[in-house]
């Protein structure tokens, strides 16, 4: 399957993920403890308004069944069963929350060398019903997703959009928001040996005909440290550090100063993750 095309939901998402990924402005910490036998444990936790907000999530591979258990600090406890293969070239998930009774949800996603085809259903009388498809092959692909709420017979959500990969160099462009949005992403490998990337996204608003866009920058300062850098049309300017002070256990520091609001103070957030 390493020849057909993504999901969907992976068209423009290396543009994305430099461009956001790891940008925290709260204090976070991540605990990870990874056992031989299959089973792991990660704790988060993240101080928001004064608040400390956190879930606990247990982890339990078996062959190609897992099982994830997520507790939060409202009590919510989150269970997901994935099943890899079952048939070949699907993977199938069950997740329900409790003490939510209309939280089950069933997803399917099945990957061809020449399309990738996701199905999501909740599991009510009246459920809520996803679908996105792609077809074409690793370099190009196209697709879209719809969303559909048989309680209220109406279309929740749909977009379209296309794909193209290289080695070194990614673009997409997305219509998103029931065709009131227009994304065009672009990324690009600019030196190998450090991992020097280049990123860059544009919006249009249909609706409002309002434009706006976001650079940023990411390579490595040496083996164990990445450095970030991001810019909007909107005056925020963003950097992050990340240091793998010991094997997978990373450090990150962020920070975000807004041009245009000179009274406000530098954002700045920690986030910690160890793995024993």
């Amino acid at each position: 399957m390493g020849n057909g095309p993504a999901p969907f939901s992976d068209i423009g998402k290396k543009a994305k993920d430099l461009l956001t990924k790891d940008y925290n402005f709260d204090q976070k910490f991540t605990f990870a403890l990874l056992g031989n036998a299959g089973l792991g444990l990660t704790a988060t936790g993240v101080k928001m308004d004064e608040v400390f907000i956190g879930d606990i999530n247990t982890q339990y591979k078996s062959g190609k069944t897992t099982v994830d258990v997520k507790v939060d600090t409202n009590s919510n406890v989150s269970t997901t069963v994935s099943f890899n293969e079952f048939v070949p070239g699907a993977k199938t998930s069950f997740s329900f929350k409790m003490p939510d009774q209309k939280s089950g949800k069933l997803d399917v996603q099945y990957l061809h060398h020449h399309a990738a085809i996701t199905t999501s259903i909740g599991l009510t009388p009246t459920p809520l019903l996803e679908l996105s498809a792609a077809i074409g092959n690793k370099e190009v692909s196209i697709g879209g997703e719809i969303g559909f709420d048989s309680a209220s017979a109406c279309i929740t959500k749909y977009n379209t959009g296309i794909g193209y990969n290289k080695q070194d160099f990614s673009a997409s462009l997305i219509l998103a928001d029931k065709g009131q949005t227009l994304r065009a992403s672009y990324i690009h490998v600019v030196n190998p040996t450090n991992g020097a990337t280049v990123a860059a996204e544009l919006v249009h608003r249909f609706n409002t005909y309002g434009n706006s866009f976001c650079i940023g920058s990411s390579h490595s300062v040496d083996p164990l440290t990445l450095l970030k850098t991001r810019f909007s049309n909107n005056g925020k300017v963003s950097v992050l550090c990340q240091h793998e002070w010991r094997p997978k256990s990373l450090i990150t520091l962020s920070a975000e100063y807004d041009s245009k609001v000179y009274r406000t103070p530098t954002k700045l957030g920690l986030a910690l993750a160890l793995k024993p």
